[in-house]
């Protein structure tokens, strides 16, 4: 059934239980670290019927990373031209802090991803990823033109956005390593820390 969507519950239910499996698989192992074997065992099904949903770790990745891309992207959809400039931009960076806390695994897949050269995702980050970025870099600039924002380098913002708030989800281990937080309560932290880093930078 490669490339369709089930068509009974249970083949649903098999196909979320591979994508969940895989998922683990890929953020602990990366791509070329990880095989089918580890995800139909993390799964628990037979490589046979691993492969009778997906016909190759390409395929289970992919499908990962399709839907990756979009809950990506959300947030950086969600900065408005019409908003306050500096405001919308400090909701961007906490929506980027949450979704660390929410979803760390899906961010180390994307990082193991960009680390190995975007084999499988170069065409989304050339193509989609790119446009929308494109398209709030001149946001930001008409924001800078109008004077309702410091000047910055519009991309590098961006970069620096997704740098600061992802690597409290790439780099969990260490930051709790350091900070010894009781659950996610560094977060907090985190996010007022960052409100006034971004904050100080971007008002005019």
């Amino acid at each position: 059934m490669p490339g369709k969507q089930p068509r009974t519950r249970i083949q649903k239910k098999n196909t979320e239980t591979i994508l969940e499996a895989a998922l683990e698989v890929f953020s602990q192992h990366g791509f070329r670290g990880s095989t089918l074997d580890q995800i139909a065992k993390a799964a628990g099904l037979s490589k046979p019927n691993l492969l009778y949903y997906f016909p190759s770790k390409v395929a289970i990745h992919r499908a990962l990373i399709d839907e990756l891309m979009q809950n990506w992207l959300d947030p950086l959809r969600k900065i408005e031209a019409d908003g306050e400039p500096v405001e919308e931009l400090l909701a961007y960076v906490l929506r980027k802090l949450e979704m660390a806390r929410e979803f760390p695994r899906e961010s180390r897949l994307f990082a193991n991803e960009i680390v190995q050269g975007a084999p499988n995702i170069m065409d989304k980050i050339e193509g989609e990823l790119k446009s929308l970025v494109d398209e709030k870099a001149r946001v930001i600039e008409g924001w800078i033109a109008s004077g309702a924002l410091a000047p910055v380098n519009p991309y590098h913002l961006i970069f620096s956005i997704w740098s600061t708030t992802q690597h409290y989800a790439d780099f969990d281990a260490q930051v709790r390593a350091i900070l010894q937080p009781e659950g996610d309560a560094h977060f907090e932290d985190a996010a007022a820390y960052l409100d006034t880093l971004f904050r100080r930078m971007l008002t005019p």
